[in-house]
């Protein structure tokens, strides 16, 4: 049987790792991030990943780069025939992506070459895509441009949250990994180079994107609050918070005021082309509650005309 390296560190890796431990592949070595500081008390934790490979007696390197010689010669000492990588992190140079036989084999949650980079999950979102899916890759020197080995498809029903597609593919991506390996093992799969049509990136979430701009249009705006639930999350600002709204509707509305204006006691915000109920909401410092339940103790009168991107 093929003998693997993992490169793995969130929670998104976990199940194929698990896929591939449970098909009884022999992992050789796991490759995921250091430990970073985590909760209250700031003490060092390992990833997902980490725990998981120790519990299963897995040897685990955590480097912080793989651009060194010594870090790149003990890759090659593990003689691996493939390295399986899934939101690891790290740059692999080409060093790496040559060191086993089958090279590097990615996981890519989009459908590429649509969302290629950091973010295709929020992005894909965050556009209103109504279709997404799953990419099994044969990693190249550039950024998710490789050969696809295998494609399946996930329909994105409305009102889907990024952290419900996350799960979602992640637990897709696992058997996917599966089919893969036993198809190159036989020589049933045939590598397709991604299309030069339709090429898109989700870049970095960034700070800027997570300020609710209420000059869009409502639905664009209940795309970027699905989009960023549950992290970062998309936010407003009234008096001196930043709140985030973590689910919305959209409300028809043919109102003249400015947009971020207040139209009513239930919260319904106006923007460039209807309004916006939100649904959940958290304020800093606070578990997230309905709408209603903040208004209760934290009243947005109506005619508020409230803060946004503008305002960082």
């Amino acid at each position: 049987m093929l003998k693997l390296i993992f490169m793995g560190t969130p929670q998104f890796a976990l199940p194929t790792l698990k896929a591939l431990v449970e098909a009884g592949y022999p992992i050789v070595a796991v490759y995921t991030q250091p430990p970073r500081p985590a909760g209250r008390g700031q003490k060092e934790k390992p990833s997902p990943v980490h725990e998981y490979a120790l519990a299963q007696k897995l040897a685990v390197y955590t480097p912080v780069s793989l651009k060194d010689p010594e870090t790149q010669q003990q890759f090659s000492h593990h003689q691996a025939d493939a390295a399986i990588v899934t939101a690891y992190g790290l740059l692999l140079p080409r060093s790496i992506l040559q060191a086993t036989p089958m090279g590097c084999i990615n996981v890519h949650p989009s459908l590429l070459p649509r969302w290629r980079g950091a973010a295709p999950i929020q992005r894909t979102i965050m556009a209103g895509d109504k279709e997404t899916g799953v990419v099994i890759m044969q990693m190249d020197a550039g950024l998710d441009t490789g050969a696809m080995l295998m494609t399946e498809r996930y329909p994105i029903a409305d009102g889907t949250t990024a952290g419900q597609l996350h799960d979602a593919l992640a637990t897709m991506a696992g058997p996917m990994v599966v089919k893969t390996l036993e198809g190159l093992k036989r020589g049933t799969i045939t590598p397709v180079k991604q299309p030069e049509d339709g090429v898109m990136y989700a870049h970095k979430i960034s700070r800027e994107d997570c300020i609710i701009d209420w000059k869009e249009p409502a639905q664009a705006v209940r795309q970027k609050i699905l989009g960023l639930n549950p992290h970062p999350g998309a936010s407003f600002r009234y008096h001196d918070e930043l709140i985030k709204i973590l689910n919305a509707e959209v409300i028809a509305s043919t109102s003249t005021s400015e947009a971020g204006t207040v139209l009513d006691n239930h919260l319904t915000i106006l923007c460039g082309e209807h309004a916006l109920r939100p649904t959940l909401v958290q304020r800093p410092g606070k578990k997230p509650m309905t709408a209603e339940e903040m208004l209760r103790g934290h009243a947005v009168p109506a005619g508020t005309v409230l803060g946004g991107y503008d305002t960082l």
